[in-house]
């Protein structure tokens, strides 16, 4: 083969192993946004000279622009090759891609073969790659297998998935790939969610590589985690997959909520900024009432009351109505939150959800 060779995304995908470095030389910013898994970014140029060589193309012409984009690329690449890339042996295999048209991936590509390296140029770049994702999240999400963890907020059904993977088993966590607990007290307060770009990204990254044959554990999750949506084909197969409803007392779901919501219970001053979007739907005088609990530190009170009143009427009503098969759900009951607890409750579903599977 002749290098740098130039193939189609679809082409590399089977093979991507074979590549010890995926390249990303978009900018910066291109690449925060989202990217190939795994890529590592190596930008012909920065997000500023990006948008100066391209405020040059439309005020100076293409020739002008050109010019200076060269002597930017030609000397971006070569602080690449003496800062990463001289370690490299000769049988390194890299493969590059940009935007789409190949121009900043082409010069990178070029130099690389001509050094002796055999690598590999992404045909129709990023914009081919997502146009795969977006294909696959459309059918991949049909081929698999879902139990659909279900049960009100505080019942285990994130902890129950953290074990789950623990053990082996496949699990879609939503909220985690989302960076979002999904509820207007969701966001992580270190943790900012992905762009949605990224986050289809980690979807199909995740459904590409289950086993088929193999159930999928996933969370009774709504059409948006946070700020993100979940793709319209992963919704529609899991509204109609095997519900398992997870049942956890009243008192235990209040502890299991402040362990996990640990910020907010030492920041009520940042409780209460999120608690004034619930104005609306219960009125002033109630959310001040749980500003003055949350003020006066009795959390295990706010959180009772919230559960009662918001968020078990909410659930109640949306579980039904969207997931087609939660009214013949298995049910799982956790005694405790203890880890013990959650063994326990783990040995019995993994029993009871492999004789329904395999029936």
């Amino acid at each position: 083969m002749k290098y740098p060779a130039v193939l189609s995304f679809r082409d590399v995908l089977p093979n991507l192993a074979q590549f010890d470095t995926i390249i990303d030389v978009r900018s910066p910013g291109e690449f925060a946004e989202d990217h190939i898994p795994g890529a590592v970014n190596y930008p012909v140029l920065d997000d500023e000279q990006r948008v100066k060589i391209g405020t040059m193309y439309k005020q100076c012409g293409s020739f002008e622009a050109k010019k200076l984009g060269a002597a930017l690329v030609a000397r971006n690449i070569a602080n690449h090759i003496e800062t990463q890339l001289l370690k490299h042996p000769h049988h390194w295999k890299p493969l590059v891609y940009c935007w789409r048209g190949g121009n900043r991936s082409g010069s990178m590509a070029h130099i690389l073969a001509k050094i002796g390296w055999p690598v590999v140029q992404v045909d129709g770049g990023y914009k081919a790659y997502r146009h795969h994702v977006n294909e696959m999240m459309s059918t991949l999400p049909q081929t698999l297998h879902f139990i659909v963890l279900c049960g009100p907020t505080g019942s285990g059904k994130s902890h129950m998935l953290r074990k789950l993977n623990e053990k082996g088993a496949q699990v879609l966590d939503l909220e985690k790939i989302a960076a979002h607990r999904g509820s207007v007290l969701g966001s992580l307060p270190t943790c900012p969610q992905p762009s949605q770009k990224k986050f289809e990204t980690m979807l199909w990254d995740h459904l590409r590589n289950f086993d088929p044959a193999l159930p999928v554990f996933i969370e009774s999750e709504s059409k948006k985690v946070g700020n993100l949506r979940v793709p319209e084909a992963l919704m529609t197969q899991m509204r109609t997959s095997l519900c398992v409803n997870i049942d956890l007392s009243m008192p235990n779901r209040v502890q299991l909520l402040m362990n996990e919501y640990d910020h907010f219970v030492h920041d009520p001053v940042g409780l209460n900024k999120r608690l004034n979007y619930l104005t609306q739907l219960h009125g002033k005088d109630k959310v001040e009432q749980w500003h003055q609990w949350a003020t006066e530190g009795r959390m295990d009170t706010l959180v009772e009351d919230l559960l009662f009143r918001h968020y078990d009427p909410a659930y109640s009503k949306s579980i039904r109505q969207n997931f087609d098969c939660f009214a013949h759900a298995l049910n799982i009951t956790i005694k405790d939150i203890s880890d013990q607890a959650f063994e326990e409750a783990i040995t019995t579903l993994l029993a009871k959800t492999s004789s329904v599977h395999h029936a």
